[in-house]
């Protein structure tokens, strides 16, 4: 009798251990955040400010690996392949799920090799000219493009991302050719621009913005649908004479495809958490970004509309990686 009651209560024991959620005993080791720009730009600046709040909540360390190439299209791949067991997860953005899967073919699919776990922020594009280039507003860059065709470049986290996108379709809507000079992130195009290797660039706010008080970067414009709060007197390209270049940038968290969907809330609850606290929105708010809190779903449907207005574009544009 014994020994039924003891195997009974094994049996017992084991279904309830199996009907334990997958959330449970998550997480039990350290968490990794991909990058998939170079370290110090804007993406890699926000992942370490959220990856290390998120830690802090989950009881475990949040490690920020950085791995630039190929438009994010090498960090993409890396964590598409990943198991989806919560531990790897990507700090991603509009070029590596909107405009990059538009305009090249990859082996990922921005929709369906990933779990969207959440929001993180928003940040306008500027267009900004180094300072030494002597041009005060859109026009007279515009003027100084066509009077020196072969004279501007612009700096650019490589074709695909939302710089380099924003680039092409200024030169066409201004009627000017600046040459597109590739980096491997924002922070090193951010460098050359600084110092004059390269005289434009189309930087999210958030990558900007610290520059912008050195007075070595001027700001020209918003490449957005609207001014800025931070910026009330900075103009749009539209208002400025050049419509039709809004590239507005956003940033996110994704997991694997396939991930449990009680780690997925967890890391949702977490993430969301980690937005509301208030030393993190004001890190955030002093990089020129904005914190944007939201569930998994509403991810999803974001990301699967951004996609198809990337693809509609670069359709109509017939943009091309590299140029027009």
């Amino acid at each position: 009798m014994h020994s039924r009651s003891f195997a009974a209560a094994c049996a017992a024991a084991l279904l309830l251990l199996n009907a334990t959620p997958a959330s449970a005993a998550y997480p039990e080791r350290m968490l990794t955040m991909v990058v998939p720009t170079a370290a110090g730009g804007g993406n890699d600046v926000l992942a370490r400010i959220v990856g290390q709040k998120m830690g802090e909540l989950l009881g475990q360390t949040v490690v920020v690996v950085n791995k630039p190439g190929a438009q994010g299209a090498i960090a993409s791949e890396y964590v598409a392949r990943q198991a989806p067991d919560g531990y790897t997860l990507m700090l991603g953005y509009i070029g590596t799920h909107g405009i990059n899967p538009a305009l090249q073919r990859l082996s990922y699919d921005p929709v369906r090799d990933f779990t969207p776990i959440g929001f993180v922020a928003d940040s306008p594009t500027l267009l900004v000219v180094n300072a030494g280039l002597g041009v005060d507003d859109v026009a007279g860059l515009v003027n100084y493009g066509k009077q020196h065709p072969d004279g501007l470049n612009y700096a650019s986290a490589g074709p695909g991302t939302a710089p380099s996108v924003a680039g092409v379709l200024f030169n066409r809507a201004a009627g000017v050719n600046m040459l597109d000079v590739p980096y491997k992130g924002s922070a090193p195009a951010m460098t050359d621009t600084l110092a004059g290797v390269t005289q434009v660039m189309f930087p999210s706010l958030f990558s900007a913005y610290p520059q912008l008080q050195s007075g070595k970067i001027r700001a020209l414009a918003v490449a957005g649908p609207k001014r800025l709060a931070s910026l009330p007197n900075l103009p749009t390209l539209a208002e400025a004479g050049v419509p039709g270049v809004e590239v507005p940038q956003w940033y996110a968290v994704f997991a694997p495809a396939g991930l449990d969907a009680s780690v997925a809330s967890r890391l949702n609850t977490t993430l969301n958490q980690a937005l509301a606290d208030a030393g993190v929105a004001a890190k955030i708010a002093e990089q020129g970004a904005e914190v944007r809190r939201g569930s998994s779903e509403e991810l999803a449907r974001f990301v699967e509309s951004e996609a198809a207005r990337w693809k509609r574009l670069v359709d109509s544009e017939r943009l091309m990686a590299g140029g027009l």
